[in-house]
């Protein structure tokens, strides 16, 4: 078992310094660039309207009321599912690993990725909406190898080109819901939960080659928990998740909130730390100062892609489940997710760490006893430190988080498997995810880390040249809803690719 694990480990860092090399790190800020300069920033110029049709909506029975479509979820609901995949491991051990190998610079370039990262998602929305089509269920069916297929392929000479990425599209998405949906969440949840409710009976038992037996039981728990929800489809998913992902966010929020106010008096510092440390590294990150900021960079990036998805074209196939008809205003919802994912939570934790002590930030030290997987859990127990609480808030923070995940990327896996092999069959897959659960638990944190960093690599790369090579329809799109909506423009509304989905959802807007 252990030679397996050190052979997978060596080709897993082969490729994974090709896809996160100068051309992956490249084309994901360049495209969040690209479509941030062609939609003249969005996220900026228009925040007013994106936070009304989002957060500010949530009022509104159109948004959070249920649908009783076959297979079509509530934007609330869309929403909610989306965060309930990138909201996981990578809002709280993902920074405190960036913190701890790149430096707390890594945070700022968290931050930019993050900026970028919302015209990019929105991109992946406004594409993944236009292009979606229903399935031989009647479910809505969308994603980066729909608007591969049929918007990239549609160039003159690209057909060929548009249904391979398509295909290599879905395999990456396939493999990376075994690694950030399966077994890098639950790696977490196990290292986290097994630190702050030891069972001593059992930790203390070895098995398959020194693997305690208390993370292989709490695999199995975990995998029949998933099992007996994806089992149930999308709806199912979007239940719970509507119902766990806000009460998980606020009270995760509010426990950082009181951390970072007992340490008041380190938030000043904390930032300066972050924007001084984000172009002069501090000794630690090691090797020449280039290579110290590009370290930086590096983690700051990748773990926010971890975190935010931005790029990955994965959180498009629940948000064209949405029963909304505007491409732009599922758009937006994607513009929200990363806010809230990137902005709020994952700025939480780096506060959270780099104000309580549990990280010197000229050293790189920890304090006693803690690694990158408990570093936010030591940071709570230093204030709430009666019984260890703080460090099992963390623990039951983390395995909601990374749960809510492994739901998620069940849906976003079993979409690339539907696509591939048909609507009837994929049941097979989600039973092949439910399975990949225990790997999860047995194996190390770092390999189970790295594997999700590749997989996320290789899917972004075909998501994105569909992207940057569409840029001009969503410009088109985006310009004719802005027109409407805001300049109060008639003009006729852009709403899919397909005349018959067109006409469908111009009559229901017309009737609503």
């Amino acid at each position: 078992m252990e030679s397996f694990f050190e052979k997978v480990a060596e080709v897993n860092g082969y490729v994974n310094g090709v896809v996160w090399g100068s051309f992956g790190l490249f084309l994901l800020i360049g495209t969040g660039i690209l479509m941030t300069v062609c939609t003249k920033v969005f996220q900026v110029t228009h925040i007013g309207l994106w936070w009304k049709n989002t957060i500010g909506s949530l009022f509104n029975k159109n948004v959070i009321g249920h649908s009783k479509k076959k297979g079509s979820i509530s934007p609330f609901q869309a929403l909610c599912t989306a965060l309930a995949a990138t909201v996981g491991t990578g809002n709280i051990a993902g920074v405190a690993a960036a913190i701890c190998i790149g430096g707390a610079g890594a945070v700022f370039w968290m931050w930019v990725a993050a900026f970028f990262g919302m015209m990019t998602n929105f991109s992946e929305n406004v594409l993944g909406i236009y292009y979606r089509r229903r399935n031989i269920n009647g479910e809505w069916s969308g994603g980066a190898m729909y608007y591969l297929r049929d918007g990239l392929g549609s160039k003159k000479g690209c057909k060929t080109i548009g249904k391979i990425l398509a295909v290599l599209f879905c395999i990456f998405t396939m493999l990376a819901s075994f690694g950030i949906g399966s077994m890098g969440q639950v790696n977490k949840i196990v290292a986290n939960i097994s630190s702050a409710f030891d069972v001593q009976k059992l930790s203390s038992v070895q098995i398959m080659g020194g693997v305690s037996l208390y993370n292989a039981v709490l695999g199995v728990v975990i995998m029949v928990l998933v099992a007996l929800i994806t089992l149930g489809g999308l709806k199912r998913i979007a239940s719970v998740a509507e119902k766990i992902v806000p009460v998980m966010i606020v009270l995760f929020i509010a426990g950082s909130l009181v951390i970072i106010g007992v340490n008041y008096q380190q938030i000043v510092p904390a930032f300066r730390t972050i924007f001084v440390n984000a172009f002069r590294p501090e000794a630690f990150v090691g090797g020449t100062l280039g290579a110290a900021i590009s370290a930086a960079v590096t983690q700051g990036f990748k773990r926010g892609v971890f975190s935010n998805e931005a790029g990955l074209g994965s959180s498009v196939m629940v948000h064209s489940n949405s029963n909304v008809k505007e491409p732009v205003k599922q758009g937006m919802w994607g513009i929200f997710e990363v806010f809230a994912d990137t902005m709020i939570v994952c700025t939480m934790t780096a506060l959270v760490v780099l104000t309580s002590g549990v990280f010197d930030t000229k050293t790189g030290a920890l304090a006693e006893g803690l690694s990158d997987a408990t570093l936010v859990a030591g940071a709570f127990n230093s204030v709430f430190s009666w019984g260890d609480i703080g460090e099992k808030f963390v623990a039951i923070a983390m395995f909601l988080f990374a749960f809510t995940t492994v739901l998620g990327w069940s849906h976003y896996g079993s979409k690339a498997w539907e696509y591939l092999f048909g609507a009837k069959t994929t049941v097979i897959f989600k039973i092949i995810h439910v399975v990949t659960v225990i790997f999860g638990a047995v194996m190390t944190s770092s390999l189970a880390w790295d594997i999700s960093d590749t997989f996320n690599g290789l899917m972004m790369i075909p998501n994105l040249i569909g992207v940057v090579v569409l840029f001009p329809l969503v410009m088109k799109i985006t310009k004719n809803y802005v027109d409407r909506k805001v300049k109060g423009k008639n003009e006729k509304p852009v709403l899919s690719f397909d005349p018959a989905i067109q006409a469908e959802a111009e009559k229901e807007l017309s009737d609503d």
